[in-house]
C-alpha cells in the first residue's frame, strides 16, 4: 500500500540520514520513478523532504523535521515488537509470509536494536484457548470495508434469544475481546455492540455516513465493557470448602468468582463467599462438587440441592 511505503520512506531517512534514490527504491523494491512520485506525495502534505545534488547528494528531512521523528522512547520502541495475536492479524488480512518485524528492526537506529530484538524473542502474544473454538464470522470482509469506508451496512443479525432480524446500522470500529470479533456500530443515533459471529450476512450500501467527530473506539470500549461488567447478576453464596479442592476452587474463573475467604477453621475447611451469574448456576456449580462444599447460606439452596440430587439418583436407577 502506497501509505505504508511513504512511512517506510520516512522511518528510511530518519534512520540513515541520507538515502538516493536508487537506493530507496531497492529497499522498497519499487522503480525510481515510484520513489520520485512518492516524494512529490510526501512534499504535497507537508514533509520536509529535500534532494541534494552531486556526487554526495540525495534524499534527506530537514533537521527540524528529524529531530521530532526521534522522540519516540525505548519504552514506546519496545512496544512496538509486542504483536496481538497471529489469529487476529489474519482475521484482519495483515499478516505475511514474511514478519513485518524483521523489516521494523532494520530500520531501527543501532542502539535500538538489540533491545527490539530481545523484546520480540521473550513476549509473545497468545489470545487463543487451549481447546480452540474459533468463531466463523461469515461475513468479516464486508464487515471491514464498511468500516474502513464508512459505509452504511444492512445485516441480518441473530439475537441472544436466537430471533433474527434486518438491521441498517453505521459501523464506526471491530474490537477482538479474547479471541472473538466485535462490530461498535451507531443504530438509530445509539451506540450498540454486535458480536460479529452472529451476523450471518451483510451487505454494504452505498450510502456513506458521518461518523462521529467526538468518537474514540478504545475509551468507548473500556466504558462499554465497565458498564457490562457493572450490571452483570450475581448470586452469591456463604459456603465452606473442604481442603482437598481449595485449590480448583480458588484458580477458577472460568464459572464462579472467589469475592471473600477466610481463614480455615479447626476442620482445615475455608468459609468463602462465591459469586454466581444465577441460581440455577450455583445449584449445577456446588452439586458438582458432592461432599466437597457445605452451603451456610442461603438456607433454601441446600433444599434445591438436594432435590435435584434425588431426581438424578431416581432417573439413573429406572434406566
Amino acid at each position: 500500500m502506497r501509505a505504508d511505503r511513504l512511512i517506510n520512506i520516512m522511518v528510511l531517512l530518519q534512520n540513515r540520514g541520507k538515502m538516493t534514490t536508487k537506493e530507496l527504491a531497492g529497499e522498497l523494491e519499487v522503480s525510481d520513478r515510484t520513489i520520485i512520485r512518492d516524494m512529490d506525495a510526501l512534499s504535497t502534505v507537508g514533509i520536509p523532504v529535500v534532494a541534494e545534488r552531486g556526487k554526495w547528494g540525495g534524499w534527506r528531512l530537514l533537521d527540524n523535521f528529524r529531530s521530532k521523528l526521534s522522540t519516540i522512547t525505548l519504552e514506546e520502541m519496545k512496544a512496538l515488537f509486542v504483536f496481538p495475536s497471529k489469529g487476529l492479524l489474519q482475521d484482519l488480512g495483515l499478516t505475511h509470509s514474511i514478519d513485518p518485524r524483521h523489516n521494523l528492526l532494520v530500520s531501527l537506529p543501532v542502539h535500538y536494536q538489540a533491545d527490539a530484538q530481545a523484546m520480540w524473542d521473550r513476549i509473545h502474544i497468545d489470545v487463543s484457548t487451549w481447546r480452540q473454538s474459533k468463531e466463523k464470522v461469515t461475513a468479516f470482509e464486508t464487515i471491514q470495508q464498511a468500516v474502513l469506508g464508512n459505509k452504511k451496512l444492512k445485516i441480518h443479525y441473530e439475537k441472544a434469544d436466537g430471533n433474527k432480524e434486518d438491521r441498517l446500522i453505521e459501523p464506526l470500529g471491530l474490537v477482538a475481546k479474547g479471541n472473538r470479533w466485535y462490530l461498535v456500530a451507531s443504530r438509530n443515533g445509539e451506540l450498540r455492540n454486535y458480536r460479529a459471529s452472529r451476523i450471518h450476512s451483510a451487505k454494504m450500501e452505498m450510502e456513506r455516513f458521518e461518523r462521529p467527530a467526538n468518537f474514540h473506539l478504545a475509551t468507548y470500549w473500556e466504558q462499554s465493557k465497565d458498564n457490562f461488567i457493572r450490571n452483570l447478576p450475581a448470586y452469591d453464596v456463604d459456603v465452606e470448602i473442604a481442603p482437598s479442592i481449595i485449590k480448583r476452587i480458588t484458580f477458577t474463573g472460568k464459572f464462579v468468582q472467589v469475592i471473600e475467604k477466610k481463614s480455615a477453621n479447626e476442620q482445615g475447611w475455608l468459609p468463602a463467599v462465591l459469586r454466581f451469574n444465577d441460581r440455577q448456576e450455583a445449584i449445577e456449580y456446588i452439586l458438582g462438587f458432592g461432599d466437597q462444599i457445605k452451603i451456610v447460606s442461603p438456607a433454601h439452596l441446600t433444599d434445591e440441592i438436594v432435590s435435584l440430587a434425588r431426581r438424578a439418583i431416581r432417573f439413573h436407577q429406572n434406566r
